[in-house]
């Protein structure tokens, strides 16, 4: 399974979030900003990190943008910057672009040049949004602790029909089931003898290696 490409423009707080957890999870990322120091901070963290001026197109097609899968626009306060990076990987053809937004009107701005989707948030919300893109299974991504956290799962279709008990997701999957949602309805004490159907949401508990794991095996 060939590895995901993702370029994360602009690390502040949010965008070095999602890049060191986009990076984590196993991807290649490409991190982009115009401060060399920050650049240098970076370089360890991803598979590559570059100094260039965020603005400049050209500088930014000599990277290979258009090869990307993902781009994450993680510049928010800095407007004209967002949009011009926005619409510069937009034309350059990459395929999914999220963009991170100052208010709702720098939102609708973003989704008229052609981002996919549009986020307001900062450095805690950026794990859980690097978590989010990397797995379309993953709906919501929550830490506890450096070491265990909390995840919003969409079913994998391998479940469907099986029960918790024939699932084994503590023995299979080193994670535990603490909910099932169905319906808007949370079933928050599930029992072994529950059956998984397709449209169910799994609310799991577990480590960062093995929800890593996990993402890793059923991400999209």
């Amino acid at each position: 399974m060939r590895k995901k490409q993702f370029v994360v423009i602009g690390l502040g707080s949010f965008g070095a979030s999602v890049a060191r957890t986009l990076y984590n999870l196993g991807n290649e990322v490409l991190a982009i900003d115009s401060d060399e120091d920050i650049v240098r901070e970076m370089s360890e963290q991803v598979t590559h990190a570059v100094q260039v001026d965020t603005s400049d197109e050209k500088s930014l097609k000599d990277l290979g943008i258009s090869n990307f899968d993902v781009a994450v626009i993680g510049i928010g306060s800095d407007i004209q910057a967002s949009i011009m990076a926005t619409l510069i990987v937009k034309e350059l053809g990459v395929k999914y672009i999220i963009s991170k937004a100052h208010d709702e009107r720098h939102a609708k701005l973003l989704y008229k040049i052609g981002a996919d989707r549009v986020v307001f948030v900062e450095r805690d919300m950026g794990v859980r949004v690097a978590h989010n893109i990397f797995a379309s299974n993953i709906l919501d991504y929550i830490e506890l602790s450096p070491d265990y956290n909390i995840a919003e799962i969409v079913s994998p279709q391998e479940w469907y029909g099986k029960t918790l008990r024939e699932i084994d997701v503590r023995a299979n999957y080193g994670l535990s089931v603490i909910g099932i949602k169905r319906n808007r309805e949370v079933n928050v004490a599930p029992k072994a003898d529950d059956t998984i159907r397709p449209d169910d949401t799994i609310i799991a508990i577990g480590s960062t290696k093995e929800l890593s794991k996990f993402e890793s095996r059923f991400g999209r």
